[in-house]
This record gives structure tokens, sequence and C-alpha cells, in this order.
């Protein structure tokens, strides 16, 4: 691999705004569609990678993406493109999001033909037996490109719809953190900045665990109180657990943290809540996967999370109680029962002496 100058892409962007930033997003799905139309829209020279040939031709032709955002049109200049080498070869930014279990083959897929781009998740998950983030596996695959996390409060169709939103991109490189923002940024769409990529990572993946939860609890009519104490115990459990492998605890106050587990816990567009709601309605977690359509990350982050969390003897009893009703058939009732107990706890983690939990 050539030795990458990012600040060469970068710096033409700065001193001539009519330089259009190269931006390629890998993945067709509705978040992916949804930031290459920003990207277009902010006048971004934009490629959507759809695998898929025949789908890729339809929505150049149609400017639809009729499997996950059939409501919303595209922008004109938004291209689609099937051949991954052309879609990669010769960008500034390439945007990932693929779902966490193909994420590691498609980064080894684009490798021959990356020099100096960065990449940037935009996946929110772990991988399967390897508790890899997304940005362990690009530095895993990619050791020497500048990457960078996007993760925020953001539903696809909401953004599709003109309404205000607000994300995160967390890198430890000022440039590629500022290329993203000229890329991304808009009126309607506030782009914020964090050094912290493993706890905007965390944040984005651990609070796709507790919009399962809320849907669940949706399913049987829970009231405001119950849903306040699952958020908050839900913000505690993320946070022990991000500290403990070295996240600031102060993310989790953010858009990343806090934000985006109120927007997923609350929302029916959410997958991971309709996973849950099914759960909760007596469905198998085959039957509401089936009826979904499309990958809940939280089902494959609660198995990774317990797994992770009994290691590092983390007190996650949210998480722990929806293993067991997901994967080893207790009753429901029991994420309840796991709200209320070891009730001398801290009410805000990292707030009173250790001793006093």
């Amino acid at each position: 691999m050539s030795e990458l100058k990012f600040s060469d892409l970068v710096e033409p962007v700065v001193l001539n705004q009519k330089t259009a930033l190269r931006v390629t997003v890998l993945g067709g799905g509705s978040f992916g569609t949804a930031m290459a139309n920003t990207a277009t829209r902010n006048g971004c020279d934009t490629i959507i990678w759809i695998r898929d040939e025949n789908i890729a031709a339809e929505m150049n032709a149609t400017h639809i993406n009729k499997r996950y955002l059939p409501d919303y049109p595209l922008e004109a200049g938004l291209k689609a493109e099937s051949d991954l080498e052309k879609a990669v070869r010769d960008r500034d930014i390439i945007l990932v999001a693929i779902p966490s279990h193909s994420f590691r083959d498609v980064l080894k897929k684009i490798k021959p033909f990356i020099s100096a781009q960065a990449v940037v998740s935009l996946t929110k998950g772990v991988e399967a037996k390897t508790f890899s983030f997304m940005s362990d596996i690009i530095r895993d695959e990619l050791p020497e490109v500048p990457y960078g996390v996007l993760s925020g409060p953001n539903l696809a169709k909401e953004i599709m719809a003109g309404q205000p939103a607000g994300t995160v991109i967390a890198s430890d490189s000022e440039l590629v953190r500022y290329a993203v923002q000229q890329a991304l940024h808009s009126a309607l769409f506030r782009v914020f900045g964090s050094d912290d990529v493993h706890g905007v990572e965390l944040g984005g993946a651990l609070k796709n665990i507790y919009a399962v939860a809320m849907g669940m609890a949706a399913a049987y009519n829970v009231g405001e109180n119950t849903k306040s104490m699952i958020l908050t115990r839900a913000l505690a459990e993320m946070s022990r657990f991000a500290v403990k492998l070295g996240a600031n605890p102060l993310t989790f106050l953010g858009l990343s943290g806090v934000g985006d587990l109120f927007a997923t816990c609350n929302s029916p567009l959410s997958r991971n809540y309709q996973v849950g709601f099914a759960l909760g309605s007596g469905k198998t977690l085959e039957q509401a996967t089936k009826e979904l359509g499309q990958t809940a990350e939280g089902i494959n982050t609660i198995m990774q999370v317990n797994a992770r969390a009994k290691e590092l003897d983390v007190y996650m009893p949210i998480t722990t109680a929806l293993y067991e009703v997901i994967f080893d058939g207790a009753p429901p009732l029991n994420i309840a029962v796991s709200l209320m107990k070891n009730g001398h706890r801290s009410d805000v983690e990292f707030v009173l002496p250790h001793h006093a939990v």
C-alpha cells in the first residue's frame, strides 16, 4: 500500500470550496442510502455501492431505493454502482454501512483499491465471535488507513424527510473529522466531532440491546415510569461496560450515547425495537427476524456483550436477562425482575465512592 497523504485530499476543499469531495457509501440499506443522499445534496461526487447489479441499475433509473426507502426520492446526482473497484478506487472518503457480519469481508475486498482514502464506519454493531468493533476491523484489515466512526440518533426515514438531526464523527485524525463534516454537515444535519472512537462506537452498538428490551416492554404496555427506569439503567450499564474497555463515560451524555439510546428505544421505526416488540408479543426470534426482513444488530450484540461482560465481570442485569429470555426460554418477566435487584446501587455511575454500590 502506498504512503497515505490524506491531507492532500482535504486541503483543496479548504482552499477551494468548489472542489467536491468524492464520497463512496458501501451498502444500500436505509442509513447508508440516507447518508449517500445527504452527501450528494451537499455537492459531493457521491457513489453508493449496491452488491446487486440489477438493483443498482434500477436505482439509477428510478432514483428510489425501493426495498429500504420506497417513499423517498433520491437526489438525481447520486450514482449507484455494483462494481466494487469502480466504487472505491480514487475516492476521498469511504463510508462503510455494511452489517457487522459482512463488514470484515468487504474491507478485505476493497483493500487492493485503497490508496489514500479515509474509511469511516457507519455500522453499529459487534463482530460475532471476535468481539471486534468496526474500528478494530478497519485497523486489522487496513492498518495504514486514516479512519473514523459515525454514530448518533439517526433514523434514516426522518433524515430523508428533512427533519433536523445530529450525529458524531469520532476519529483520532482532525482531518478525517473535518472531511466528514464537510461531506455531511448541512442546515438540517449537524455533524459534531469527537476523538473518543471507542466511546462513540460503544454507544452506537450497545444501545441496540436496550432497544430490544424497550420494544419487548412496549408489547406489555408498560408505563412511562418503567420506560424511564429502563432508559436510565441502560445508560448505567452502557457506561460501566464502556469504561471497562477504556472509553470516556462523559461521551455517553452526548448524541452517540443517551441521544441514540433515547431515539432507538422510543421509535417504532427502529429495527431492534420492532424485533423486541415481536418477541414480547410471543413470536419466536426466527419469526420476528423473518417478518422484519432486515438485520437487527441488537440480537447479535446481546450475545456478544453478555459473554464479554461475564469475562470482564461487568454487572449488566438487563443484558443478561434479555439473553436468558431470547436464548434460554426464560419468561419476559425476568427483564422486569432484573431492574429491581440490587437496590443499593448508586443511581448515577461513578458518582458515589466505589464501595457504595
